[in-house]
This record gives C-alpha cells, sequence and structure tokens, in this order.
C-alpha cells in the first residue's frame, strides 16, 4: 500500500512546517479559504498557473486535492466535506462582505454547540463598551487594564504581561511568536487604547447617572390646578408631590415682573400683594420656581427670585430694603433637609454667586415673604406673599451670629407698584442707600460698577429694563410633548453619536492624521496606518552592504529605521510587522455604528418631512394632484384673458400691479380707452412657464 502524503502549512513565525525553512514573501501562498500562508515548493500539487494563485484553496480546504487527509469512517468523511462544500459556497458568494462571511462561518462551525451565556448588547447607545468587546485580555479575560500591545498585534493588560514575562516565557500567550527582548525588559502602554477605553467608560457612567425608570409624562395642559401626589411619591402630603398646572407663560429662568402678556387666564400678570398658599402655587404662577429653596438662579445666569422665610437668624428686615443672608453653611448631608446649625463658612458659589452676579449687572429680583419670618415686620400673618421687585446694590462676607461667615446681600426696593404696607399710589422713587455698619467689618464686597440693567428712567417715570434682559435659557412650556420627546431621542443620538466620532478621532494615524486603517502597534507603542508607515520607509533596505575601498566585502550593517513619532529603531518590526486585529475591529466597529446611526437619522427626517408636507400619498398620487391643480390654475387665468378681451371703453387692471393701477393710454380728445394689446400681452405673460405649457 502506498504510504500517505501530507501537505504542511507555515506555522505562525513563517516558517514552513515541512522544510523547516522561511520562505520569502514570493516564494509563499495564501489560502483564499483559510488565509494560511503555504510554502509552493513544498506543495504536493502547486498550482499551474499565475490565475490559479488569485483563487487557490489550500490542501486542507479543496475538495479536490490529490491528497486528502485520511479519516476514519464514511459517516465522518460526508459530514466533513459536507462542511467544506458550505464553506466554500459562503466564500464564492460575492453580496457578502468578508465579516459577514467569517460571521457565517462561524455559525457554520458552531451550529452543534449550546446556547451561549452570554446576552447580546442590542442597544449600543446605552453601553458603548460593548464596542470594545474585543479589547479583552487574554489572561484575565477583563477589559485591558493599561494596555501593551505586542509587535505581533496582541494586546495584554501590563499587569498580566508582566507577570507573564517574570514567569520567564518570551513567546506571545496568543500566537507564540517571539517578545523582542527590549520589550520584555520594559513594555510600554499604548495611549491609544487608554484614552478609547477611559472615553468609553465615561460615557457608561454619565449614561448609567442618567438612566431612570421610564415614567409617564404628564403635559402641563393635563395637570391638575394644584399639587398631587404620583406613585412615585415616596412618602404622603407635599413632601414628594408633583406640580400643578403652569399658569404664565414665562420661561423658568424669567427676570422680572410678571406681565400681562404672559398671563393667558386672567390677562393681568401677577400683581405685588398677590398671595399663595405654599411654595407649589408660587411655582405655578412662576413667581418663585424651588420647592425649598429660598433662592432661584443660577451662578452663570444670575438670581431670579428670593424668599424671606426665617431661614437664617441674620438677616434684617425693613420692608423697602433688608439684609438678606445667602444659602450653605449648614450639613444637609444623607435626607436632612433642613438644619438650624452652622458648621462651615458660606462661600460665593452656585445661588450665592447668581445673587452677586445680580448685583453686578443690576437685574431686578422678585422678592416673596412668608410667614414664616417671625422676626419682621413686613411679613405676612399668613400664606405667601409677593412684595414686587427688589434690586441687590451690594454684597459682601462677615461672620455671623454662628462664628462662621456668612455671604450678605443688601436688596432695594425698586418696583412700579406700591409696597403692600403703604397706603403709597404710586411705586418706588430712586432712594440713597442706606448706611450699613457692618461694612466696616466686611470682606469680600461686591458693588456694581456699571449703570444698572433695572433702571428708573425719569422721562417715562417708571422702573424698566435699561439694557436688553438677558435671554433665557430654559424652555417656556413645562411638560414634555411628543415633539419633546423626539426631540430628547435625537439630543441623545446626537450625543452618542459624538462619543462615537471622539473615539474613531483618538484612533487616528500620527502620520496621515486620519482614522487608522490597518494600524500597526509599534514596540514603542505607537500607532500608524499599515500603508503610511510602510511608506515612510519605501525604498530602504534593512541593511547596507559595505566594502573596503572595493576591494573586500565587509560585514552588512544594520540600518537604522526611527520610529515616525520617537527615536526608537522599528527596523526589527518593520520586517514582518503584523496588523493590531483587535483595535482594527473596534474602528470597524464604530465606523459601522455611525454609518448606521446616519442613515437611521436621515430616514427619519426623511420621515417627518414627508409628514409635514401633508397626508402620506404615493408618488403617483401627489404628481397627479399637482398636475390637476396646475391645469385648473392654467384654465381659470384662459377664462381671465378671453373677458379681458371682450372688455372695452374700460380700463383693465393689469397682473403684476398694485390695486388701483390701470393699464390705459390717452387718446388726443381726452378719453381714456383701453390698449386693446394689453390683454393679448397679459394672456402671453400667463402662459411663458415651459411647463404650464406642457401641461395644457
Amino acid at each position: 500500500m502506498a504510504q500517505q502524503v501530507y501537505d504542511l502549512p507555515c506555522d505562525g513565525e513563517g516558517t514552513c512546517m515541512a522544510c523547516k525553512n522561511k520562505p520569502t514573501a514570493e516564494e509563499s501562498l495564501t489560502c483564499k479559504t483559510c488565509a494560511t500562508p503555504w510554502h509552493i515548493t513544498c506543495l504536493s500539487v502547486p498550482p499551474n498557473s499565475l490565475a490559479d494563485t488569485l483563487q487557490w484553496d489550500c490542501p486542507d480546504c479543496s475538495l479536490l486535492s490529490a491528497n486528502p487527509v485520511p479519516v476514519s469512517g464514511a459517516g465522518e468523511s460526508s459530514s466533513s466535506g459536507s462542511l467544506i462544500t458550505a464553506i466554500c459556497a459562503i466564500e464564492t458568494d460575492s453580496s457578502l462582505t468578508e465579516r459577514e462571511k467569517a460571521k457565517r462561518r462561524q455559525q457554520l462551525l458552531c451550529k452543534d454547540a449550546g446556547p451561549s451565556d452570554r446576552k447580546e448588547v442590542t442597544n449600543s447607545d446605552d453601553n458603548l463598551l460593548s464596542i470594545l468587546d474585543g479589547l479583552n485580555c487574554s489572561f484575565c479575560m477583563q477589559l485591558l487594564e493599561r494596555p501593551v500591545s505586542t509587535p505581533c498585534g496582541h494586546n495584554f493588560c501590563l499587569k498580566c504581561f508582566t507577570k507573564w514575562i517574570g514567569q520567564g516565557k518570551r513567546n506571545c500567550a496568543n500566537c507564540r511568536k517571539e517578545i523582542p527582548p527590549k520589550m520584555a525588559r520594559l513594555p510600554l502602554i499604548n495611549s491609544t487604547l487608554v484614552t478609547v477605553i477611559r472615553i468609553a467608560k465615561m460615557a457608561k457612567a454619565n449614561a448609567a447617572v442618567g438612566t431612570s425608570r421610564d415614567y409617564p409624562v404628564i403635559r402641563n395642559e393635563d395637570r391638575p390646578d394644584k399639587a398631587f401626589s404620583t406613585e412615585r411619591s415616596v412618602k404622603s402630603g407635599n413632601a414628594n408631590a408633583a406640580s400643578g398646572k403652569i399658569f404664565v407663560t414665562t420661561p423658568m429662568d424669567h427676570f422680572g415682573p410678571i406681565l400681562p402678556e404672559n398671563d393667558p387666564m386672567r390677562n393681568q400678570g401677577v400683581l405685588v400683594g398677590e398671595t399663595w398658599e405654599n411654595r407649589f402655587e408660587c411655582r405655578q404662577w412662576g413667581v418663585h420656581n424651588p420647592h425649598i429653596s429660598g433662592i432661584a438662579g443660577q451662578s452663570k445666569h444670575g438670581a431670579q427670585s428670593v424668599t424671606l422665610s426665617g431661614g437664617y437668624e441674620d438677616d434684617e428686615d425693613h420692608g423697602e430694603w433688608f439684609l438678606y443672608t445667602g444659602s450653605g453653611g449648614r450639613d444637609l448631608s444623607g435626607n436632612k433637609r433642613t438644619n438650624k446649625e452652622h458648621s462651615f463658612d458660606q462661600q460665593f458659589e452656585n445661588s450665592n454667586e447668581a445673587l452677586r452676579l445680580s448685583c453686578r449687572m443690576g437685574y431686578p429680583v422678585r422678592v416673596v415673604r412668608s410667614h414664616k419670618e417671625k422676626r419682621s415686620s413686613y411679613a405676612p400673618e399668613k400664606r405667601l406673599r409677593y412684595d414686587g421687585i427688589y434690586r441687590v446694590e451690594k454684597c459682601w462676607r462677615k461672620t455671623g451670629i454662628k462664628g462662621f461667615k456668612v455671604c450678605r446681600y443688601l436688596f432695594v426696593r425698586c418696583d412700579n407698584a406700591p409696597a403692600p404696607w403703604t397706603s403709597d399710589v404710586h411705586g418706588d422713587r430712586p432712594r440713597p442707600l442706606p448706611i450699613i455698619e457692618e461694612l466696616n467689618v466686611a470682606i469680600d464686597i461686591t458693588e456694581r460698577m456699571e449703570s444698572p440693567s433695572w433702571d428708573y428712567d425719569e422721562e417715562k417715570g417708571c422702573w424698566m429694563w435699561k439694557k436688553p434682559p438677558p435671554s433665557s435659557r430654559k424652555r417656556a412650556n413645562y411638560g414634555r410633548s411628543e415633539e419633546g420627546k423626539r426631540t430628547k431621542k435625537v439630543k441623545r443620538q446626537a450625543q452618542n453619536k459624538s462619543i462615537k466620532e471622539k473615539l474613531l478621532k483618538e484612533c487616528s494615524c500620527y502620520i496621515c492624521k486620519k482614522v487608522m486603517t490597518s494600524p500597526l502597534t509599534t514596540p514603542c507603542a505607537h500607532n500608524f496606518c499599515k500603508s503610511c508607515l510602510e511608506g515612510a520607509f519605501a525604498g530602504q533596505n534593512f541593511v547596507r552592504q559595505r566594502t573596503c575601498e572595493g576591494r573586500r566585502t565587509l560585514r552588512a550593517q544594520k540600518n537604522i529605521m526611527k520610529c515616525p513619532s520617537c527615536s526608537n529603531d522599528i527596523a526589527e518590526f518593520l520586517q514582518n510587522p503584523q496588523v493590531n486585529r483587535e483595535l482594527m475591529e473596534v474602528i470597524e466597529s464604530l465606523q459601522r455604528e455611525i454609518a448606521k446611526e446616519n442613515k437611521e437619522s436621515k430616514e427619519e427626517a426623511d420621515g417627518i418631512h414627508e409628514k409635514a408636507k401633508g397626508v402620506d400619498v404615493s408618488n403617483e398620487i401627489v404628481e397627479e394632484a399637482q398636475e390637476n391643480n396646475l391645469k385648473g390654475q392654467i384654465e381659470s387665468e384662459i377664462q381671465k384673458t378671453e373677458k379681458l378681451k371682450k372688455t372695452s371703453g374700460k380700463c383693465t387692471q393689469k397682473r403684476g400691479r398694485k390695486k388701483g393701477s390701470t393699464s390705459c393710454k390717452q387718446l388726443d380728445d381726452g378719453k381714456n380707452v383701453v390698449d386693446p394689446s394689453e390683454p393679448e400681452k397679459a394672456a402671453s405673460e400667463e402662459l411663458q412657464d415651459p411647463v404650464a405649457e406642457s401641461k395644457v
């Protein structure tokens, strides 16, 4: 019996397993199915022509191989043959991409395996780390921590790689290729992978913070007139109640009084002296929005309103002016909502900074007094009362009664309506500032250095905006509609898209500054496109032949090829550069996700555009309706022209002129008659459109 002949491929280092020699690129041949390199001279049946090498199958993949691998049984042989036939069918399908072919081959080989415990992530917007599944360490099987990339294109955690090297192993754990001694001695961290993983982790953390249960959103017009409790309420009563219907149209950061145009229900605005039962009703009328906080404002925008409710002992109320104490200085950790004991100094930050900004800019501040203020003669006996517009004239810091520094503000009234405690019939007039004795020991004093935005106009005799009010940064409608939900979804998709684009930007080549294609990671931990790096050293030899005056051949000298980003020699790496497949898969996944989102956004925008045009109809119906409409317009114009031709002795109105202008000619006897050419000229002008002519 003849001895069976076996064909052997090249190993991971490119050495032929049959002759133990390392063939050159011209002497090796790669299988189009399994991408395995083979030594041409060691093949029992080499390809007949150069054209056969383009679609060459190795002996392991080819059904027509002259030396097939012997198998034990006929049943197993038929099963193996059907598997190879299916793989060849997948490879010959030109409609599939390389990734789709690889996925189908994997499904074909794993069809007998049990169901995987790993859950497929279907929503990449909620978890961007799913894109980085390929960047897992082969040792700990976790996402790379301080990643190190070997010259063979594999990535490991620095800790795992150091432990592997410490055991005396100098080969890659994945492909068994030799690790360069310099890298084994001093592995360098791949900064590109570090940045990509960090951005994805931050995006996941931000998404986790913003994720909450999807409760039904109640639109403002569907809300009851008073505060109400929902299923989200943890406690009964008003502790966790939701706000009722908002009766005004002002945004939440509106400065100044609530005017009649912002009060569609009563058409009178919010008047000085109006009272409300609680903070919820005060919010419903837009006077003071926070339910608990005494200051409504933003540190970079200004303060809109304050409440005097007896929260601090340092407050002094004199009616037309008062000294207000800022917020903070008390421990409200845990679930504490109130605490009367000071434990640290107040600073000009958050709402305190908002009041200081209003002081510098001279913005109007709405003031609400509460019946809880027991130390003031101007507080209402019950309920909450709107006392009009005040302006912050000065602010400073001083040591308070409790021994800690507090922020202090001087408020002076400047409203066109009289105060509730006076019998005056007119509003305030500009008044001199009171003398504040505590300013002598104050620090961080802030005064307005420019003209205020809200000031008194001597000519009109009223307080008004002397400068344009600050533009609103918040929406005026309360409650999200369907359009608002769609807008929020679009914003979230745009945010996730920007994160993915940022990830792609980090995966850029150091040479061409574009997203890497076939990325290479050098031993010095720099990343380049394969074509860019090879092009940078094109035409250079790895060794230089030397002779002594042309007589004697000297030992060849190695050429130094420095990395384009540093001074390290990468000549040995360039002899057989290996693509970082894991990084390439991440880049391709990001590009596919962005392309998919762009397509979905375009389809959604097209759908909204078509929906905005009216009823969804087919293109044929739309064209027919447009054609009928155009025919009707042309027929009506022809009828007008016929009427004009029959008219005589009267002035006719010419198309395109103002109403009342006529087209007449003056005869010698002074009588006006119609120019007979005008109707025909007008008719010819009506039919100048070539589309209209074709329709007729």
